[in-house]
């Protein structure tokens, strides 16, 4: 009994961490959406930037709480590796000169590496339902954001 306790919960121990990882790099795109919609003179944008942001926000709450369902720490705070992504990392760039065509790229390559953690994460097959219903209900926002940011980019190029 114990020793199948223990293997349960080492199982766990790599869920939570798969799951914290989305945390983080959700949090870094509410982060900078946050800042495109502040720093963009295109209200429209704006408005695009901070609904996403919004919704960013939402994934990340019931991921956290997944997380917690799960006897895990729930992280709360954006990626501290230094891995954050050189997309969000450009945007500061980006807004210094308030380049609207630069800030979306910045954008749309952010969306990209939350793309590719999001589809990593759903290739775990033995992640719990919970976990599972929470990143599959979150890589929704996520697909549906990079492919909004994906036309926008395209749209201005």
């Amino acid at each position: 009994m114990t020793h199948g306790d223990h293997t349960d919960n080492h199982a766990d121990a790599g869920d939570t961490t798969t799951l914290n990882t989305l945390i983080g790099t959700l949090i870094d795109s509410v982060n900078g959406y946050q800042k495109a919609a502040a720093d963009t003179e295109n209200a429209r944008f704006a408005e695009m930037f901070n609904a996403r942001a919004q919704e960013r926000q939402a994934a990340v709450t019931k991921l956290q709480a997944a997380v917690a369902r799960m006897g895990g720490n729930p992280e709360d705070d954006g990626t501290t590796t230094g891995a954050i992504h050189r997309g969000w990392i450009n945007l500061k760039e980006a807004v210094v000169g308030r380049d609207d065509e630069a800030i979306v790229k910045s954008v749309e390559s952010g969306e990209d590496y939350l793309k590719e953690k999001f589809e990593t994460a759903l290739k775990h097959k033995d992640l719990p339902a919970d976990a599972r219903a929470a990143v599959e209900e979150a890589w929704t926002s996520v697909r549906a954001g990079h492919d909004q940011m994906s036309q926008l980019k395209h749209a201005i190029d």
